[in-house]
């Protein structure tokens, strides 16, 4: 019933605007699903959906959905800052030019990646929080290989 019913939530927010929980949990009663607001949040945050503006309203998307020109200008961000990281843990440090970690982390959040749960920022600093200790690696190959396809 959870695959169904997901698989539904991706349907409608691909077609139509759908921008609150609320509107989302209509269109799934509308489809014959019971849902709550508590299974839709679960829904929304296991299947990483985004909010985007699109015609001054804002509405959920697919991380997938998001064009490539939003994920480059967030990569431009991360390549202009960017200049080391390190894992402590299930933390990333990753160091910026002077000035431009909270661009950076601002940067790094939007790229939406699954694993990372948020960042901190200091002045050239970040604390990027990674779910698993067992992603961490993983995820700092992504930000290295992010930087060097310039």
């Amino acid at each position: 019933m959870k695959l169904k019913r997901q698989s539904k939530i991706i349907e409608l927010i691909k077609n139509e605007e759908i921008g609150t929980q609320e509107e989302l949990s209509d269109r799934l009663r509308e489809e014959g699903y019971e849902v709550t607001q508590a299974t839709i949040s679960r829904d929304i945050r296991e299947l990483n959906l985004t909010k985007v503006t699109e015609n001054g309203r804002q509405r959920y998307a697919t991380l997938a959905s998001m064009s490539e020109v939003d994920n480059e200008k967030y990569i431009k961000i991360l390549r202009a800052g960017f200049r080391s990281i390190d894992t402590a843990g299930n933390i990333l440090v990753i160091n910026t030019v002077s000035g431009m970690a909270m661009a950076v982390a601002a940067a790094v959040d939007s790229l939406n990646f699954p694993e990372v749960v948020g960042c901190i920022a200091g002045d050239d600093t970040i604390f990027c929080a990674i779910k698993e200790a067992g992603e961490t690696a993983s995820v700092m190959r992504k930000f290295e290989m992010l930087v060097k396809e310039a």
